[in-house]
């Protein structure tokens, strides 16, 4: 029996009813800007938000984020709230406001130049910075004066913390609050011990992220790393049986729980009228008509492999010339954290590789690559799901990676094909995926190639088993298994 919203609601009704939940992200799952005069909402084209957002309407209660829309002060009440979604309010959204200086450098600084690379291991060096690091502490004490105050009753309330910004909030919540019910989801990789050992206060970050009741990450490998780094660092005792760890007499519950999507959701949307409209556009307005076509969807980031995707197509060109003028790779995805030199540096190479290959092999009309930089919504994008033939994900490093997910869900008609790195969580359940090393753009080439050439009914029945897959192990049951570890915790609260 699949998990759906309904499943999932009458779980939270049964297990759940008489409590409070309090959703914490960085990222607001709806913004707001202006356009034509007038001041619209909008959902930033985020995996991570579409699949929470699905919770919230379901669960209920308060989301707690950063505004971050230039009119989202114009659209919040009293309160710095207001209830979303806006054509059905199902939970509140409550923003609290960060200053230039903070978002620089507990975002753009600690958060992201620090804790980013360190835990991806993907060869960009981590950048330690004392100033940093005292913004990020004062930001996530923010978050918890705005937390708690959003709490009603501290036993009947559960906490559930999204990502790598908030290390440290688990801890104060607790000091502040004992009788909350505090758990966290940790989106990245976790290191193992000799990597995460070079941070300076990497003893106060676990203690922060112990001061959950229950930690999930996306694998049991980033659980075990976890534990490892645990155990050499602090004085704890790590309880493998239990897969937990014990600290100052308090136990942490440390899970693994791989994130999915709203499977029914993609469909529905690829389904759509107007995803068609948008599909027929495309092809006209790019001059795809009669061509295969390529697809990466990425914000412009260091660890999704951008610049080896591309080398692989000018090596694809080069050794299948056959293809040219029959075949168009397009890399979609918004400009990303341009104050880190290190995503300058990126921009540009992109930049680059765009350049020198449509130099060489660009013919009349026909362009081999297209890159777009703009910000699309999630049902926009699914019209380039659509349009491609082959999608490649060779992510150097990711903790999970939906936008593997959202492919499989949005090709109901079972046609397409799915390149994936085995560096990405999503690599484990997508077994029908074609597996190319991200470092190696040559084997990338061949496998675009074989791709396109495999049989029609071979691709349809590797891409019929991943949606099986994803479809069984959707956003709902992912939120579900969570939900379940929480009401077994050992702490009375969840136990009368």
């Amino acid at each position: 029996m699949f998990w759906d919203q309904e499943r999932l609601k009458k779980l939270i009704i049964e297990r759940l009813s008489d409590f409070q939940i309090i959703l914490v992200s960085n990222r607001e799952p709806y913004m707001h800007v202006y356009r034509g005069g007038e001041v619209e909402t909008i959902m930033p084209a985020s995996g991570m938000a579409i699949a929470l957002d699905s919770l919230m309407q379901t669960a209920g209660g308060t989301w707690v984020a950063a505004g971050s829309g230039e009119a989202d002060r114009e659209a919040v009440s009293s309160g710095d709230a207001l209830l979303v979604p806006p054509q059905d309010p199902r939970y509140k959204l409550r923003r609290l406001w960060l200053t230039r200086q903070e978002e620089i450098d507990y975002y753009y600084g600690f958060a992201n130049s620090a804790l980013w690379p360190l835990c991806h291991v993907a060869y960009t060096r981590p950048r330690f910075d004392s100033g940093q690091w005292e913004t990020y502490k004062s930001v996530n004490r923010k978050f918890a004066e705005v937390i708690l105050s959003e709490v009603n009753d501290p036993r009947r309330t559960i906490i559930f913390i999204q990502d790598y910004h908030f290390a440290l909030l688990p801890r104060m919540l607790k000091e502040d609050c004992p009788d909350l019910v505090v758990s966290q989801f940790w989106h990245i990789p976790w290191p193992n011990y000799e990597i995460f050992r070079i941070c300076p206060w990497g003893a106060e970050i676990l203690e922060g992220l112990l001061g959950n009741d229950l930690l999930g990450f996306h694998l049991q490998y980033h659980c075990n790393n976890f534990f490892d780094t645990v155990d050499r660092t602090l004085e704890s005792r790590v309880d493998l049986e239990r897969f937990s760890v014990f600290r100052q007499e308090r136990e942490t519950w440390v899970r693994p729980f791989p994130i999915s999507i709203d499977f029914d959701r993609f469909e529905a949307w690829a389904k759509a009228p107007q995803t068609e409209l948008r599909l027929q556009d495309l092809r006209h307005r790019l001059n795809l008509g009669g061509l295969k076509v390529g697809l990466g969807v990425d914000r412009l980031d260091y660890t999704k492999g951008i610049p080896e995707r591309l080398e692989a197509v000018d090596i694809f060109f080069r050794k299948y010339p056959q293809y040219r003028e029959r075949f168009t790779f397009i890399q979609l995805g918004p400009l990303s954290r341009l104050h880190i030199q290190s995503y300058k540096e990126l921009n540009a190479l992109v930049d680059s590789w765009e350049e020198e290959i449509n130099s060489q092999y660009a013919q009349g009309r026909w362009k081999p690559v297209l890159v777009f930089k703009g910000h699309y919504s999630q049902e926009e994008v699914v019209a380039f799901y659509r349009l491609a033939d082959v999608i490649v994900v060779n992510s150097l490093h990711d903790g999970m990676n939906l936008v593997a997910k959202e492919y499989v869900a949005s090709r109901w008609d079972l046609n397409g094909a799915l390149l994936l790195s085995p560096f990405t969580g999503a690599a484990r359940e997508l077994t029908g995926a074609y597996t190319v090393n991200p470092y190696n753009p040559e084997e990338i080439a061949d496998t675009i190639f074989q791709a396109l050439e495999d049989p029609v009914e071979l691709k349809a029945a590797r891409l019929a088993a991943m949606r099986a897959r994803v479809q069984e192990h959707n956003i709902f049951h992912w939120s579900a298994q969570f939900l379940l570890a929480l009401t077994q915790l050992p702490v009375t609260n969840l136990q009368t």
